[in-house]
């Protein structure tokens, strides 16, 4: 049986490959894997169904999502297709893991990263010289040093060609240069964010989705652009994936705006904190009070009754 095992490199970079050996791999396991024109070292992130799942819902036309995805429902029996793969057109042959590392291939791979930043600097070099309106990034060496690739931010297109052809006489090997937006260069560096934890995109967070303001409105937040970004100055990833828990918990208290009748009479609720299960209460024209939401609960109930 082939299994589906993810793969992840330096950067947070993740890809898919097949195992058809049947001694199985642990998490955390150092491996040789297939890639294009050549062989990459990573570390198992993935396995089992955990894996099969994810590379099902993100992988596009290889055969190793199809065999993960399984058939649709109706289908003829033996029939499969990807999410992304169109009927008619065969899928692309799965990569596959060569190999376990071994404590050498593991000492190359360290060799190959502390060279990283002097490579980075160089390419820095070049790029300066040729006046190209770009921020070098990172610098990622394939395991076997048949390909260096160069991720990059910029503000618009940029003609790399000339550098490109400077790089690889420089370095004696393909170039590859790649384009990335500001969050993603903030997962491939890693930091420390406003709240003085790891970048949640570099640690655990699976994939960077879309954040706008409106996330920042529901959770009554500040609109100030310094309150509610991240290290990369975009809006905080954590806006979108705390949204859920906001708009959940806020049906179980009173709209603000709202007027109850309670045991002190009639009263606006001018403001809900869900953490503290509280709420702001003021009669009209009179005092403020902040009442536990379970009291005013029962306070609503016994006026009503």
């Amino acid at each position: 049986m082939t299994d589906v095992i993810e793969v992840r490199f330096k950067g947070n970079r993740k890809e898919y490959f097949s195992w058809p050996s049947a001694e199985p791999l642990a998490l955390h396991d150092c491996v040789i894997v297939e890639v294009d024109r050549g062989q990459d070292f990573g570390r198992v992130s993935a396995v089992g169904p955990v894996a099969a799942k994810k590379c099902a819902g993100s992988c596009s036309g290889c055969s190793l999502a199809e065999g993960a995805a399984g058939p649709s429902p109706g289908s003829p029996p033996g029939s499969a297709l990807t999410p992304d793969a169109s009927p008619g057109l065969a899928p692309t042959p799965p990569r596959r893991i060569v190999r376990r590392a071994t404590p050498d291939d593991a000492a190359v791979a360290e060799q190959l990263q502390r060279e990283e930043e002097d490579v980075r600097r160089r390419v820095m070099e070049r790029v300066k010289s040729h006046t190209l309106p770009m921020k070098v990034s990172d610098a990622e060496w394939q395991w076997d040093k048949k390909k260096l690739t160069v991720y990059f931010t910029a503000e618009q297109r940029v003609d790399f060609r000339a550098l490109v052809r400077d790089l690889a006489s420089l370095f004696h090997t393909r170039i590859e240069l790649r384009q990335i937006g500001a969050r993603d260069e903030a997962k491939r560096l890693d930091g420390v964010g406003r709240c003085g934890r790891q970048y949640c995109c570099s640690s655990w967070l699976p994939e960077l989705r879309p954040v706008s303001l409106s996330l920042a409105k529901d959770q009554h937040l500040s609109l100030n652009p310094s309150q509610i970004s991240g290290g990369c100055g975009r809006l905080l990833c954590c806006l979108r994936y705390e949204h859920d828990f906001y708009v959940q918990t806020r049906k179980r208290f009173p709209k603000e705006g709202r007027v109850l009748r309670t045991a002190v009479g009639l009263e606006r609720v001018l403001a809900v904190d869900v953490f503290r299960q509280t709420v702001t209460l003021r009669v009209d024209g009179g005092d403020t009070r902040v009442v536990a939401l379970e009291k005013l609960k029962d306070e609503v109930s016994s006026a009503d009754a």
